[in-house]
């Protein structure tokens, strides 16, 4: 046995013995530092942005199922822990799990110990497979990678208060800001067995640290670089969305461009997708008729972010445009069905890119709100 791993042992033997012998530890009722949000909404919902700061709580908006809302804000409270001083600091915590050794390396590697160490966070924790699947195939890689990309990664997996599942709202796309700059994760809780941050799910919850709480998750969360009209128009089987968008003019940029809190869901159609739709090309998109362009590519927005995997099998969801679309789940794939479509739905061929203002997913058939 390395000496590593025996230490690690020895120090989760003792925080077993010091946690049995203290009922009124963190799992119990006062460790809920985080006011949670009024959620608003049953289905995918209207979206909720929680931002850490001040304490104070606004009410989301009254959004359903067939008709969700346009999303508020709630600010919770800082965060502080009431856990007596029987659990590790964070960076500790971490290097005692046998799952966590990447991000170990990584927090390391970074520079951040003391950073994820002061207290009043929720640090979400890809475990080493997540780490893996997102391309570092061992510690050293880890422990190699460019300071600067794993301090921005690290950053994006950490919200400044103190939130444990039960804080979560159910059944909203909630977003915090993180501890990076302009960048933003989204939490949708499902039911209390099932929560996603972006894309990824929590495997194992609500792990007590010093002043903070540690979700291990199963994902690595790449952070933003660019805006979804960026992120888009540097996508080459996208361009007659980009020419689209101008064409529809202001309110359309506005929409896709813009970088409110909620942030926006935009299901981007695929050059070939406009091609079936009878835009044989950009010129055609050119001469389109620019109101007609703005009514269809609102149709195309949610007014808050929402990952693939929190959308519900059957649900009716408000776009922009103020018309609905209705979301089919099965097996984990992912349709849509527009009002104009027929029978005929569109499927999210690429989902999930995350960009500074919301989340583009690419799909391969434009949504109709009315019959051409």
């Amino acid at each position: 046995m390395n000496v590593k791993l025996s230490g690690r042992l020895v120090r989760q033997a003792l925080a077993a013995a010091l946690l049995s012998t203290a009922p009124f530890l963190y799992s119990c009722s006062n460790q809920v530092v985080d006011p949670a949000p009024t959620t608003g909404t049953t289905g995918p919902g209207s979206g909720t942005v929680t931002t850490p700061g001040t304490g104070t709580t606004t009410t989301p908006g009254t959004g359903t199922t067939t008709t969700p809302g346009t999303g508020t804000s709630t600010t919770p409270g800082t965060g502080t822990s009431t856990t007596p001083g029987t659990v590790f600091p964070t960076a500790t915590y971490v290097s005692q799990q046998a799952n966590l050794n990447f991000l170990e390396a990584a927090i390391a590697r970074a520079g951040l110990t003391d950073e994820v160490n002061k207290g009043g966070l929720t640090l979400f924790a890809p475990s080493d497979e997540a780490f893996r699947a997102a391309g570092y195939a061992s510690e050293a890689a880890v422990s190699a990678a460019p300071v600067a990309d794993l301090q921005r990664i690290l950053r994006y997996h950490i919200v400044g208060s103190v939130i444990d599942l039960p804080a979560f709202p159910t059944a909203v796309n909630t977003s915090y800001q993180t501890a990076l700059a302009n960048a933003r994760l989204t939490v949708y809780k499902a039911s209390a067995s099932d929560i996603s941050v972006n894309s990824a799910k929590i495997t194992q919850g609500n792990n007590p640290t010093v002043s903070s709480v540690v979700h291990i998750i199963n994902r690595v969360l790449m952070p933003p670089t660019a805006n979804a009209t960026d992120v888009a128009k540097a996508n080459a089987n996208l361009t007659f969305l980009a020419v689209a968008a101008e064409r529809a003019g202001t309110s359309i940029q506005t929409i896709l461009s813009g970088d409110s809190q909620n942030g926006v869901t935009i299901f981007a159609p695929t050059n070939d997708a406009f091609k079936a739709a009878g835009f044989a090309d950009e010129a055609a998109i050119r001469a389109a008729d620019p109101k007609r362009l703005a009514d269809i590519l609102s149709y195309h927005v949610l007014n808050y972010r929402a990952f693939a995997q929190t959308f519900q099998n059957g649900a009716d969801v408000a776009t922009a445009n103020g018309a609905t679309v209705r979301f089919n789940v099965n097996n984990g794939k992912v349709t849509i069905l527009g009002k104009g479509n027929g029978n005929n739905v569109a499927n999210i061929v690429t989902p999930d890119q995350v960009a500074s203002n919301g989340v583009i997913h690419v799909i391969d058939r434009l949504l109709l709100p009315t019959n051409p």
